[in-house]
């Protein structure tokens, strides 16, 4: 089975956009099995030909994105969504052309939004969005050797408080 790709995306140093590099950090120090993982930092298209030559069979984009829900609160993007949504982003191109570029050689390419509480240079990663960091691990490592895909997962683990939910028509 081809390995799936974790990318990260955000910089350490703007409070909750750290987000994506602490779940890189945390992946690396306690790996996922079928999970690799790159830190695309604050341009993560810089990594488009890495992931060409890794090949592999889906690739989760980890970012904070502003979606207008509670701090903390998870969301799995759909691709088709992201062009009508307004969505807040510190990187140099939207999230729609990586996702795009990728889907050119990736079968499966997700991205799942966690929204801020600040992001401002300085300011530590918030206590619910370090949170909504280790609720992503946990659904990585719950996808991990199964046959089904991260999009089932995460959809699965909506529960009742809807803390992970498929953004969907969302305005």
């Amino acid at each position: 089975m081809k390995k799936r790709l974790v990318l990260t995306v955000g910089n350490a140093l703007m409070g909750d956009d750290a987000a994506g590099p602490l779940l890189a950090w945390m992946i690396r120090h306690s790996p996922l099995q079928d999970w690799e993982v790159l830190d695309g930092g604050s341009v993560p298209e810089n990594c488009v030909f890495r992931i060409r030559e890794m090949a592999p069979a889906e690739v989760a984009i980890i970012d904070v994105a502003d979606m207008n829900v509670e701090p903390g609160e998870i969301r799995l993007i759909d691709h088709d969504e992201i062009g009508s949504l307004f969505l807040i982003t510190t990187h140099t191109l939207p999230l729609s052309y990586l996702m795009e570029a990728l889907h050119e050689f990736v079968p499966r390419v997700h991205l799942i939004g966690i929204q801020p509480e600040i992001v401002a240079f300085g300011c530590p990663i918030s206590p619910r969005v370090r949170q909504a960091v280790e609720r992503v691990y946990a659904l990585l490592e719950q996808s991990s050797g199964a046959a089904e895909d991260l999009r089932t997962i995460v959809s699965a683990a909506s529960g009742k408080d809807g803390a992970v939910d498929e953004i969907d028509g969302f305005c």
